[in-house]
């Protein structure tokens, strides 16, 4: 099992429901529909991603590996890129400041992580003589 990974899922799997929370209940009050759902998109793929995190932390004691190792930490990089990227474009456009535009650039940098991190599963079980 690997510890780290699983006081991250547990920590962003909290922020996840406190976001969420905001996003259903005040959020629609500051900023459009549109904005309102490109947070919650936020949302979802942070949650996606903290349950396969805690796949990850679990599945090391099987299958520990560097490609394990570093799936857990691609999850992590894309939650914070992808996800993180959705809240602050989000937050922008509540104080009416929508600036840094290419802000929009690092939300696909996100996604890429994620599916780096999936594939390092996946070598991670391919990999594995179990």
């Amino acid at each position: 099992m690997h510890k780290s990974f699983l006081v991250w899922a547990a920590a962003l799997g909290a922020l996840a429901v406190i976001l969420g929370a905001f996003g259903a209940h005040k959020l629609q009050e500051l900023v459009s529909e549109k904005d309102v759902r490109t947070f919650q998109t936020g949302v979802t793929y942070q949650f996606y991603h903290v349950f396969a995190l805690f796949a990850v932390a679990v599945l090391y004691a099987t299958f520990p590996s560097t490609t394990m190792v570093w799936a857990g930490r691609c999850f992590l990089i894309g939650i914070l890129l992808f996800s993180g990227s959705l809240y602050v474009m989000t937050l922008l456009k509540t104080t009416g400041d929508v600036g840094l535009r290419g802000l929009g650039i690092i939300t696909p940098i996100g996604g890429v992580f994620f599916i780096a991190g999936w594939i390092c599963m996946l070598m991670s079980f391919i990999k594995s003589s179990n």
